[in-house]
């Protein structure tokens, strides 16, 4: 029988980084002794390489050198070093895209404006501008009051959904009653005063939730679009949902004719609902037949996506949209049709949020993916130009609900918004990602609002249109905040009620050296606060099993 010998496996080449740190001096002596054994036997290697190519087997090269993620060069890099997030320096600064300097430095980060960029103003003589003077100025406070931020976790509810959360929603009447809906087509309801009473509709929508509202004349059922292609009519009491309008009724036919619905918004008046798709149409459904009229309006650059909708709440016939076109858009809905729109607001990327002020509606904010908030401080005046832009991190991945900058119903100046932050800030070595409370009309940072118990991401904030509350969805947990001196009676204010949902509570109850094998959104809620030198209050945690309605 002839002898077996081994297979022989092509020889792997090492190349080492030539951009490693540079060597002491006694290091550099050694090197000096170590390199004319290198040099020989680097020969060696290339008469080996040459043999092995000459067999036909070339050899493996595995580099080692450092490589960017962001530029793909080497000799550095870039990303989250512990808690502090590294520029590529072959890039422009992410948060204020200009060149020349990195996050780290960037001086919009530290600026007590908040990176405002005022525009001129010019004077016009509208008789619609006259007429607010007139009839709205007068119930607009000339003093701004304090402002009044909730800023301490009351209750909260961890792992409440089972994907991320993609949109909040106050009941109209009831202070305690907060909907949610998340990314896998779930709808959520839980009432925060009672913090145990809350429930999980799982059968409203096959994906994501876009965008609720309620039913105006009928509190107890809320409108959601999906990016099914479906809007439905969900009953609170029963979860029982009627589907007003499918945009796919055969189902999937591929990505290019597949319709999902993002931006919507309820005309009261005319008893509308209105939706926006994905490309660029909008369309009516009739709340007292339930069922579409008239047909699809073309209101954005044909193939994008319509992300918002907002009827004025002083003028409902004034409608303001947004997009992926860069562009948010004003239009009269008693002349709907394309290319009427009354003015085009162009942008300089994706616009992820417009609204009208919520008291007078004669002022507008957006939040676009070029990192700045911009304010038009009247529909009357010149629109041109934005009357003021606040640089603020909020440029998001791919993986993420899009950050919204969202007014304070309850201000009377009209002037506060509340906008979580994409970047994390380094909070005595734990990475935490604060909710600012930004004042528009001066660009000033009023607050950061967070919690070391908080490591998650916050890019859905929703403040409560009665009470000084702010609900926040941070990945799959709800979270509600507020003021301190209001949160609880002195002798509760040490603990906060927290509830742990389904395979929470599990984990929980795991050595802290398992791995977790949930391999869904980043939802990791492993409290970093023993880091923290304060006086925070602990979360008290009680476990509990998260019912979901089918």
């Amino acid at each position: 029988m002839a002898p077996q010998t081994r297979n022989q496996f092509p020889k792997v080449v090492i190349e080492r980084d030539s951009d490693s740190e540079p060597s002491s001096s006694e290091e550099e002596e050694e090197d000096q002794e170590e390199e004319e054994v290198v040099e020989s036997e680097n020969g060696e290697r290339k008469e080996e390489a040459l043999d092995e190519k000459k067999k036909g087997k070339a050899p493996i090269t595995i580099s080692l050198k450092k490589v960017c993620k962001v530029c793909k060069k080497a000799g550095h890099e870039a990303g989250f070093k512990g808690a502090t997030y590294i520029d590529c320096p072959m890039k422009p600064c992410f948060l204020c895209k200009m060149p020349g300097h990195t996050t780290v430095t960037c001086p919009h980060r530290v600026a007590t404006e908040h990176g405002v960029i005022p525009a001129p103003r010019r004077n016009t003589s509208n008789p619609l501008e006259y007429v607010f003077e007139r009839q709205l100025r007068p119930g607009i406070l000339p003093i701004k009051p304090a402002f009044i931020i909730p800023d301490r976790v009351n209750c909260a509810v961890i792992r409440y959904h089972s994907r991320r959360v993609t949109c909040l929603e106050f009941h109209p009447k009831n202070n305690n009653i907060l909907l949610s809906g998340d990314k896998k087509g779930q709808v959520g309801v839980w009432d925060f005063a009672k913090v145990h009473e809350k429930i999980v509709y799982g059968n409203v929508h096959s994906c994501i939730v876009n965008n609720m509202r309620f039913k105006p004349m009928n509190d107890d059922s809320i409108y959601a679009a999906s990016s099914d292609g479906t809007i439905s009519c969900t009953d609170l009491e029963t979860g029982i949902s009627l589907s007003l309008m499918n945009l796919n009724p055969d189902g999937w036919q591929g990505p290019s004719s597949w319709r999902m619905l993002y931006g919507m918004d309820v005309n009261s008046e005319k008893g509308l609902v209105l939706v926006a798709d994905n490309f660029g149409f909008l369309y009516l459904v009739d709340t007292r037949s339930n069922n579409k009229t008239g047909e699809a309006i073309l209101i954005h650059k044909k193939g994008s996506k319509v992300v918002g909708l907002h009827c004025n709440p002083v003028q409902p016939d004034l409608l303001l949209s947004c997009g992926n076109d860069h562009f948010a858009r004003i239009w009269d809905m008693r002349r709907m049709e394309a290319g009427s729109s009354l003015y085009n607001l162009a942008h300089k990327r994706v616009v992820n949020s417009a609204y009208f002020s919520p008291l007078s509606g004669s002022k507008i904010l957006t939040t676009s993916q070029d990192n700045r908030l911009r304010i038009w401080d009247s529909i009357f005046g010149n629109l041109e130009s934005p009357s003021r832009e606040i640089v603020h991190s909020h440029d998001f991945n791919r993986h993420l609900t899009p950050f919204k900058a969202e007014w304070d119903p309850k201000d009377p100046s009209e002037s506060l918004a509340v906008i979580g932050r994409y970047i994390s800030e380094n909070y005595n070595g734990a990475a935490l990602h604060p909710i600012d409370f930004i004042d528009i009309s001066t660009g000033r940072l009023v607050a950061e609002v967070m919690d070391p118990n908080i490591t998650t991401i916050s890019p859905v904030n929703k403040l409560h249109p009665r009470d000084d509350v702010l609900a926040t969805g941070s990945s799959r947990s709800l979270f509600i905040w507020r003021p301190k001196e209001e949160s609880e009676p002195a002798e509760q204010k040490d603990e906060t009620k927290i509830i742990v949902c389904g395979r929470a509570e599990k984990k929980r109850s795991r050595k802290s050296g398992d791995k977790s094998d949930d391999d869904s959104d980043d939802d990791k809620f492993t409290s970093k606060g023993s880091k923290f030198k304060s006086s925070k209050p602990k979360w008290k945690l009680t476990g509990c099993s998260n019912k979901v309605k089918r």
